[in-house]
């Protein structure tokens, strides 16, 4: 055995140095790795050719008189400064001669450059509307350097995408569409594009977020990456790396102006809608439930009895919508449409807008504690509609004086009469018990509820009185819940929940 002991003890240091020489490999290849995968430059090589440069231009019309001459500036009289200036402000720009009548300035053109790509080799290129807009020109620029006039198919301002047409000169490659559903946090993407124009310009990073909303339009969902995206990127595409649009590239969150590793593109799923809808239309065709929704807090979720919190709270219904006739009411929270789960108003929004107009679809409702399926026909929603958010009262609005009847929860509450419905402006349909004044400590106050708004429902239940407002509220009490959920209507009867502590 004690043979054996120098034998192991040069086995142990064999391997320590094997370990060692592996940690030391390891180390030597972590930068390589870091530069991220090896098949990054065979995917750029496949589809640079598909990605184009947008060059814009647009007829500004200049400022003439007083304008300009604000803008030039003024020097004492027989300075040695002042021939200088007087030839390089009037005659290098527009003005007349030194000594003559000055003439009005004439418009300019102004230029801008951003990217974009091809879908499709009959000469289709995808971009983002805020490239294109207000261009009275648009030319589409190839890898090689060739230069073709573009037409607008059309545009969707909601999502930020345009779709140009032109016609080729030669053969061209086109991109896929991937599924930016099967993104995962973490994955590999590439972004090329026309960053400051420097065009054909490859950038690699990951996926850092998913379904990002930082309330640039109703219909958020941005894809997040650290990829470097600058100035003349939007339009661009993120690729994965089978070579497959994931996203367009179309904006950045930057102190300065330049990349901090924060770039949004819109994801493949909601953009490949979007084009064939403009290459069929020419336009927008959105689905249109009828309601205003709001979010379904914990408070409220709580007085609701739905646990956990999710879905979209109806505060409203529009008399023409679809809604109505399907028998959506307000105090229902929309959990499932068509199929799909609803966490958020967000995803009611973007669900609905993504279904096709005239569908019949299924939205199941949480209302008083059970769910209940509604099948509703779609809609279509109109540019000049929006999607609607219920919007709480301005908390300036000064609570009017006026004689009480009873006291609820820090709210002065009394029965509609007509002298009140002219003094605060409400509509002879608005049924229920208006409030005349509001206690500032109070969580009334802090949930922004004012004079003059009127009381419709307590926890889902119609009140007609303050003695059926203090009743629904004693009981809420005595059953040991911690809020109580009101409905509550301006004087035009628009609704909105409010939740409101009770213990």
């Amino acid at each position: 055995m004690t043979g054996a002991r120098p034998a192991l003890s040069r086995r142990l240091r064999m391997m320590g140095a094997a370990i060692s020489l592996g940690a030391v490999g390891a180390l030597a290849s972590a930068p390589a790795f870091a530069r991220g995968p090896d098949g990054i430059a065979d995917i750029a090589e496949k589809v640079i050719d598909a990605v184009v440069n947008i060059s814009t231009s647009q007829n500004v019309e200049a400022k003439g008189g007083g304008g300009d001459r604000q803008a030039t500036p003024q020097l004492p009289p027989g300075s040695p400064f002042e021939e200088f200036f007087d030839d390089f402000f009037k005659n290098r720009r527009g003005g007349a001669p030194k000594g003559g009548e000055r003439s009005e300035m004439q418009p300019r053109k102004t230029n801008s450059l951003g990217s974009g790509f091809i879908i499709d080799t009959a000469g289709v290129v995808v971009t983002n509307n805020h490239v294109i807009a207000d261009a009275d020109e648009i030319n589409i620029i190839m890898n090689d350097g060739t230069k073709i006039k573009a037409e607008l198919v059309g545009v969707d301002k909601k999502t930020d995408i345009a779709v140009l047409k032109f016609k080729p000169v030669k053969p061209l490659v086109a991109v896929k569409f991937g599924e930016s559903d099967k993104l995962r946090l973490g994955e590999w993407v590439i972004a090329i594009g026309n960053p400051f124009s420097l065009g054909g310009s490859v950038t690699a990073g990951i996926v850092s977020a998913r379904n990002r909303d930082i309330s640039q339009g109703p219909y958020d969902s941005y894809i997040q990456t650290d990829a470097s995206i600058n100035r003349g990127n939007s339009g661009g595409p993120l690729f994965n790396l089978e070579g497959e649009v994931v996203g367009v590239n179309t904006l950045i969150i930057s102190p300065t102006g330049g990349s901090i590793g924060l770039g949004f593109a819109v994801p493949s799923k909601t953009v490949i809608g979007v084009v064939n809808q403009l290459r069929e239309f020419g336009e927008l065709r959105r689905g249109w439930l009828g309601v205003r929704i709001q979010q379904v807090t914990d408070e409220i979720a709580e007085s609701l009895n739905i646990k956990p919190a999710r879905g979209a709270l109806v505060a409203g219904i529009d008399d023409k919508g679809p809604a109505k006739p399907a028998g959506i009411e307000p105090g229902d929270v929309v959990v499932k449409f068509d199929g799909k789960d609803v966490k958020d108003p967000k995803d009611l929004s973007r669900v609905v807008a993504d279904t096709a107009v005239g569908k019949e679809v299924e939205v199941v409702v949480i209302r008083k504690g059970a769910e209940e399926t509604k099948k509703v026909t779609l809609g279509r929603l109109e540019d000049n509609e929006k999607v609607q958010q219920a919007a709480a009262k301005s908390k300036d609005e000064p609570a009017a004086e006026k004689p009480v009847t009873q006291k609820v929860l820090g709210l002065d509450l009394a029965a509609l009469s007509k002298d009140l419905r002219g003094k605060y402006k409400i509509k002879d349909s608005v049924k229920g018990v208006v409030i005349t004044g509001v206690d500032n400590a109070s969580d009334a106050a802090e949930k922004r509820l004012s004079a003059g708004d009127v009381i419709v429902e307590v926890a889902q239940e119609a009140v007609t009185n303050t003695a059926d407002v203090k009743k629904r509220v004693d009981q809420i009490k005595k059953d040991g819940r911690k809020s109580v959920l009101l409905m509550v209507a301006n004087g035009e009867g628009e609704l909105r929940f409010v939740p409101l502590l009770v213990q």
